[in-house]
């Protein structure tokens, strides 16, 4: 097809009503609508109707059970954004097997990491096979050098060697349909056990509450598949809602953002999310480009989730994409996490960003969110509302002693209900370190409610605590990256080191400038600012271009440079990187 599918599925419309996800996309495949894979330099590439997608996802899973393996088996599987991660995916859905998606390379320093990255998620799942695209064929050949597979390459290849079927059986609507990988937890992989029951319980709630989906809706994409947000909310909820849904690599995303919009525009996109660096990223580039062509009067739900909002960057998205038909209610902060399938809550449709400025002085020392006015001198911070938790289920925001806090009030997120992980695959430890036999989710987030709505501040384990008081580390970033010109969003990592018994903040820099001078001047600038605003004394350090952590869904590994930096590996790459200068 040279074009994209119809946004228009000719079929009664069903909101994630099913029992399995093969049996949404048997339904699917009734109606007209389908997957579009673009890429940045040809545009769209291919366009897959569901019913397509069924035939080839139907014939591979009966070639899978012929050729080695069972019902119960997990497939890793690396989640590039084409048509084999989807068919293998769905492969597994209808021959009982179970998908693990895998990150691609792009957040592993190199070959090696990333080889025993993947052979370590294999380990952790007992894989049994694993599928990946045909460039990395060789690195997942040595992944699986020690590991006892039935298949470990592309589907291109499997299907040259497995031309037998076999019949395939009845899927349990109770068992698992998949498992996610924390993006976080590079060093010892979390398998999310999802079962089909919480993907539609989640899926459902998503479609009736959150997004509150209408016939005709159609979704457009970026996000990895391997991330919850991009495989939960823009692959698999689009197709047991039966839209279409348009997708572009992230790796194309990242050279010409601009085109994520042009895709919107150009096919009526209505609903679409990125984390807050997506937004930014637009926004900077949208500053020296021609938006003439660009109509996002369509786009009616435009999602943030993934990381912190950041109030000042949809400001400035919002200001940007005015002119072209972008309205400053489409914006939706969300909150969620792969323990919950995706979605905990989502802002109301229409609200827009709102948002606390509260007393920074208060919420470090008495951990309460109280409210100041922006003409006040007292320093502030803005918090994003990210709606009331999702129907059927329930968040609670606790002390450390378990009581539950009222109004204002900053502690742990706890949350139940039917969307949640059944375990940890394979690790009941951590599993019971989150999860209560009373099914409570200890999410690790630290927020407190505003009416009904709840405010995230944070991530417990990046808090950093000095003299008594409760500093956040996202603060001493912004302020930096947003004081200090020459620094983008991403370019400062904060954390604290016990250093002799005394707690020290850190502050790892990413500098452009070659310039000695320049350099120490911008650094001193970054510490006299944290100390005029904060009142902190804080050792402010310069690392390389691109050296500061990621997780392999893009954000900041705060944990991962902490250790880097006790380790001593950011002064090994200066000393590297000036040697090849010198």
């Amino acid at each position: 097809m040279n074009q994209p599918t119809s946004s228009v599925s000719g079929i009664p419309l069903r909101l994630a009503d099913f029992d399995t996800l093969g049996a949404a996309l048997d339904y699917a495949a009734t109606g007209k609508t389908g997957l579009n894979f673009y890429s940045a330099r040809k545009g769209l590439e291919r366009a897959l109707p569901y019913a397509e997608l069924r035939e080839l996802a139907v014939d591979l899973a009966g070639r899978l059970l012929a050729g080695g393996l069972q019902p119960g088996d997990r497939v890793a599987l690396v989640a590039e954004t084409d048509i084999d991660f989807v068919t293998v995916f769905f492969a597994c859905q209808y021959a009982g097997l179970l998908p693990a998606p895998l990150p691609l390379p792009v957040a592993f320093g190199g070959k090696e990491g990333y080889i025993e990255h993947i052979r370590r998620i294999a380990l952790v799942c007992g894989a049994k096979a694993i599928f990946c695209p045909d460039n990395l064929s060789d690195w997942i050949e040595q992944s699986a050098q020690t590991l006892d597979l039935a298949w470990a390459g592309s589907l291109g290849q499997f299907l040259q060697a497995n031309t037998k079927s076999a019949e395939l059986p009845e899927v349990d609507p109770n068992g698992l349909s998949y498992l996610q990988f924390s993006s976080g937890t590079t060093r010892f992989p979390l398998g999310v056990e999802i079962t089909h029951k919480a993907f539609m319980a989640n899926a459902m709630a998503i479609a009736k509450y959150g997004l509150a989906i209408q016939e005709n809706d159609r979704t457009c994409s970026w996000l990895p598949f391997y991330h919850d947000m991009g495989l939960v909310g823009f692959l698999l909820t689009p197709i047991v809602t039966q839209m279409s849904n348009d997708v572009l690599p992230t790796r194309d995303f990242a050279r010409r953002p601009l085109m994520w919009l042009s895709m919107i525009s150009d096919n009526k996109a209505t609903l679409a999310f990125s984390p807050s660096f997506g937004y930014d990223l637009c926004a900077r580039r949208a500053a020296k480009a021609n938006l003439d062509h660009l109509d996002l009067s369509c786009w009616r739900a435009a999602g943030i989730g993934g990381d912190m909002i950041r109030v000042e960057v949809l400001e400035r998205f919002v200001e940007r994409f005015a002119k072209v038909g972008f309205e400053r209610g489409t914006p939706v902060p969300s909150y969620g996490m792969a323990e919950t399938t995706l979605a905990i809550s989502f802002a109301p449709i229409g609200q827009g960003v709102v948002f606390d400025r509260v007393d920074l002085n208060k919420l470090d020392t008495e951990r309460k969110a109280v409210r100041v006015d922006a003409q006040t001198d007292v320093a502030a911070r803005e918090f994003v509302l990210c709606g009331p938790v999702l129907p059927g289920h329930q968040m609670e925001v606790r002390d450390e002693a378990g009581k539950v806090l009222g109004e204002a009030e900053v502690g742990r997120i706890f949350v139940a209900g039917p969307s949640l992980m059944t375990e940890y695959f394979g690790n009941a430890g951590e599993t019971a370190c989150v999860l209560s036999k009373d099914g409570w989710l200890d999410t690790g987030d630290l927020g407190y409610f505003r009416g009904d709505q709840i405010v995230i501040t944070g991530r417990a384990k990046d808090l950093i605590l000095i003299n008594g008081r409760n500093v956040w580390p996202q603060d001493l970033e912004w302020s930096a990256e947003s004081g200090v010109e020459g620094l983008r969003s991403g370019d400062v990592a904060a954390f604290s080191i016990d250093d002799g018994g005394a707690e020290e903040v850190v502050l790892l820099v990413q500098t452009r400038i070659s310039d000695p001078e320049r350099r120490t001047a911008l650094l001193g600038a970054i510490e006299g600012l944290v100390n005029s605003e904060y009142g902190l004394v804080t050792q402010v350090i310069g690392v390389p271009p691109h050296s500061l952590p990621q997780t392999s869904s893009g954000k900041l590994s705060r944990s991962k440079a902490r250790k880097m930096y006790i380790d001593g590996t950011f002064e090994a790459l200066r000393r590297d990187r000036s040697s090849a200068v010198n």
